[in-house]
């Protein structure tokens, strides 16, 4: 046993102070988490300690593996310590690199969550600060990978060229697809100059009508009406012609537009078409008191066309937003269908005229006559 230990007490001292150690640092950790999240519950009490909860799961794993490379030193050689030795300094360097960046990208991901609710709170545009929160969340992963990639010595002139400053956005054009820039410099866009925030309303296509929900770095996301949400590139919004029904003012004029056939009645087609509209209960009266004064109709209607087949009548039905003129327009076209059939005013339809040449119908009527046998 004297022996044993006299042959391997070096390493047994080391082995043990090395387990020592990391038992010491886990123990540390495990009361700096508690003491963390305790402060932090009481401080906010309704949000969950995620960051912290991590960093402790990133620090225990790197006790662990700095503790395994410390222990390697048992079972090499002298001359592979300075190796060993640069492969731990890279291990611990690597570790506090992803402890900060993660430290630093949650801190403002925190931050701008919560100037997004206390803006949503006080009825603010919080869209900037969503924008901005994704920036910068970005550009916090961006320059921890760059000191992350001063560790490995054939990635330390790239990442020096780009904490120069200038090799930034050179990497990043170099990096980066042309679509993905050109999505990156429409959000910036979209931000600068606002041609819509979160919460609006907007249309891009007849197919792409819904409520702006989010504005990242890459896209634009929309909740459509049947409550599913629409990703849109940034760079294919810039090149649309967008709708914003909640710009300025809320209020829409909705088109009611109907054919009726040249043998009806257009005074009373008019007529229903006016008092339809006046009845409903979305109706939003726009006209000043002097317009009252002046004899100005709640509703306008007139004739806008003369078809092939049909004499066309609009109506112009204000609205006090999107989702009521929606509602309202779906609902007219119902009672105005109705009144007209109760009222003997029609709508005309396709018809198709067939013409036979002589030959053909006596044909035709052979094979009935025969069927009919």
């Amino acid at each position: 046993m004297t022996e044993f230990w006299n042959t391997y007490r070096e390493a047994i001292i080391w082995a043990v102070s090395v387990i020592g150690i990391v038992l010491i640092l886990l123990a540390l950790t495990k009361f700096l988490h508690n003491w963390l999240a305790k402060k932090a519950k009481e401080k906010y009490p309704n949000e969950e300690p995620s960051t912290i909860n991590l960093v402790k799961r990133v620090l225990n794993t790197l006790w662990i593996i700095l503790g395994i490379a410390a222990l390697s030193f048992i079972f090499i050689s002298k001359d592979q310590y300075d190796v060993a030795t640069r492969n731990f300094e890279i291990i611990l360097y690597l570790g506090f690199v992803l402890i900060f960046t993660i430290v630093g990208a949650s801190t403002v991901e925190t931050l701008f969550s919560r100037a997004i609710r206390k803006t949503t709170a006080s009825g603010g545009d919080p869209t900037s600060y969503k924008f901005l929160r994704y920036l910068s969340v970005f550009a916090v992963y961006f320059f921890g990978i760059i000191l992350a990639a001063l560790a490995f010595p054939a990635l330390r002139g790239i990442a020096q060229t780009a904490i120069g400053g200038a090799g930034i956005l050179a990497i990043v054009i170099g990096v980066a697809s042309q679509e993905a820039l050109a999505n990156l410099v429409g959000g910036v866009f979209i931000i600068s100059f606002k041609p819509f925030r979160v919460g609006d309303v907007i249309k891009i296509t007849d197919t792409l009508v819904g409520t702006v929900t989010d504005i990242t770095l890459r896209h634009t996301v929309l909740k459509n009406y049947q409550n599913k949400m629409i990703v849109i590139p940034n760079a294919i919004i810039n090149k649309e012609k967008v709708t914003n029904y909640d710009l300025e003012e809320k209020k829409i004029c909705q088109w009611i537009e109907i054919g009726i056939s040249y043998d009806s009645d257009i005074d009373l087609a008019k007529k229903i078409m006016k008092e339809e509209c006046e009845a409903h209960p979305n109706i939003f009266d726009k006209r000043t008191n002097q317009d009252i004064r002046n004899g100005e109709p709640l509703v306008i209607v007139r004739v806008t066309n003369l078809g092939d087949s049909s004499v066309t009548i609009r109506a112009w039905a204000w609205a006090w937003d999107y989702a009521s003129a929606f509602v309202m327009k779906c609902e007219l076209y119902e009672s105005i269908k109705k009144r007209f059939d109760a009222e003997g005013v029609e709508i005309p339809f396709p018809h198709r005229t067939l013409v036979f040449k002589k030959n053909q119908l006596n044909q035709i009527t052979t094979h009935v006559d025969n069927n009919q046998q």
